[in-house]
């Protein structure tokens, strides 16, 4: 059997140890950070838990073939999941539009705040009913099933628009703001149906404890498989012995051996730093793409002094043109986190915010951290500028709220190593199928990599499938038939 290293602790590389543990090799996963997770990650300040990551978690319906690999990693099966009855709620002036666990009570809300948009409607959440009717969503088979979509002439409407565009099909302007809250406009209208298939089926729902617990439940797992977890181990470089064999340098000045390397960091890293070469075509077009963006966000945490709350789950709500400009977005998302009571005290809660940038404020972001000064101010400013309007929107929270935390794409590029601090893959555009780009370097057949950002848009259930994926190539390679 192999002696495998894993750069990189993150979802991907703690799949990939697991998998390589369960198919009889050795894997040692080393991680810069001092804990592994990556972005599946949360933080205590004082008495409160910051929870960075997940806002659902795709592959929490037990009948899933997502949900068996979660179990297989040790995310999920005997731990409790927390379902909302709501993904989101949207409101502008007055008028508040949810995406229901229950798809009927959803569509009859829509239709009293809309009925001039009654067939659109109706054709919405006929369509959310037919993406439910694949019963899987993930894991191997999620490229056939996005390819089956294309015959789907109910379905063939919306892989061929963006949010922005299914939102223009709409009369009432309530329902305009709905469709585009949450992703945006760029992204493709079929995305959306996904994320209200997925949480609608059950089948996006939080785990208790959220990031952070969960990245510990899977890094006890790869342990007690057996394998190697070193932290604060940065590696710098990769090169190959006369004999085949992976040298690995590490910034400490030592070197470690392996049969074969797998990379689970973003292709920039890997390439560029790691493997000292450009980046293939294929990857280097995705980063090119101005149709493929890459992107991150704002966030602040809030101490709130009641758990009893106007507002339930995620609250999106249209800001006024001032703040619009400042935050350099048209809507607030914020999220409670009443449903987790060992974050806050007893008889209080935690209330974060966030706020997508593009790459440009990604990078202004990034530069901006080189002058502390400076960049504490930027955020204490951004903070009191939401604060404000979540206290304007919701008049009983004034006085209760508290700062106790603002990251931004700085925060994740410094963390993470990703370029302009993005947590998840390239943006999917309309007309466009999530290709998974392969996994192999050319020239170099015992470095594998597994990485998120092989297929967009990445996220979790996409890291842990490409971590798997590294390990079955290599199985391959190595001629192993057994099933993992």
């Amino acid at each position: 059997m192999a002696e495998i290293l894993i750069i990189g602790g993150g979802v991907a590389g703690l799949s990939a140890g697991i998998y390589a543990q369960l198919s009889g090799h050795h894997a040692t996963i080393c991680e810069r950070q001092a804990l592994a997770g990556g972005n599946l990650t949360g933080w205590q300040r004082g008495d409160y838990h910051i929870d960075n990551c997940i806002h659902w978690l795709t592959g929490t319906n037990p009948k899933t073939a997502l949900y068996q690999m979660w179990t297989e990693l040790g995310a999920l099966g005997k731990v409790k999941v927390h379902q909302p009855n709501t993904l989101y709620t949207y409101e502008e002036g007055g008028v508040c539009l949810s995406v229901h666990f229950d798809l009927d009570k959803m569509q009859e809300e829509l239709l009293s705040i809309a009925p001039e948009d009654e067939k659109e409607i109706k054709s919405l959440i006929k369509a959310v009913r037919a993406v439910q009717s694949f019963k899987k969503l993930s894991g191997e088979k999620r490229n056939v099933f996005l390819r089956e979509l294309q015959a789907l002439p109910r379905l063939f409407r919306y892989y061929r628009m963006t949010t922005g565009e299914l939102a223009a099909r709409f009369k009432n302007p309530y329902m305009q703001g709905f469709i585009t809250s949450m992703l945006g406009e760029d992204f493709a209208a079929l995305a959306l149906l996904i994320v209200f298939a997925t949480f609608c089926g059950g089948n996006g729902g939080i785990p208790v404890g959220s990031s952070l617990a969960m990245a510990k439940r899977m890094t006890t797992r790869f342990l007690n498989l057996g394998g190697t977890l070193m932290l604060s181990k940065e590696a710098t470089a990769i090169s190959e012995g006369e004999t085949g064999v992976q040298i690995v340098e590490f910034s400490d000045g030592t070197m470690l051996t392996a049969d074969y390397v797998v990379i689970a960091t973003e292709p920039n890293v890997a390439f560029e730093k790691l493997l000292g070469e450009a980046m293939p075509t294929d990857m280097d077009k995705r980063y090119k793409n101005p149709k493929m963006p890459r992107f991150s966000s704002i966030h602040c945490a809030f101490a709130c002094k009641t758990d009893n709350l106007p507002f339930h789950a995620d609250f999106i709500f249209k800001l006024p043109k001032k703040e619009q400009a400042a935050l350099k977005t048209e809507n607030l998302i914020i999220r409670e986190y009443s449903h987790e009571k060992a974050f806050a005290p007893e008889g209080e809660t935690i209330i974060q915010s966030l706020t997508f940038c593009n790459e440009t404020t990604c990078r202004e972001f990034i530069e901006m951290r080189k002058n502390p000064i400076k960049y504490r101010a930027k955020k204490k400013e951004l903070a009191q500028i939401i604060q404000n309007a979540i206290e304007r929107k919701f008049p009983q929270l004034s006085g209760k709220l508290q700062l106790i935390d603002v990251w931004t794409p700085a925060t994740y590029h410094r963390y993470t190593n990703a370029e302009i601090g993005s947590y998840m893959a390239f943006l999917l555009p309309s007309k466009t199928l999530p290709k998974k780009l392969n996994n192999l370097v050319k020239g170099r057949p015992r470095v594998i990599l597994a990485s998120q950002w092989l297929q967009s848009p990445g996220g979790l259930p996409i890291a842990a499938q490409v971590g798997k994926d590294a390990i079955l190539r290599i199985n391959q390679k190595e001629k192993i038939k057994k099933s993992i």
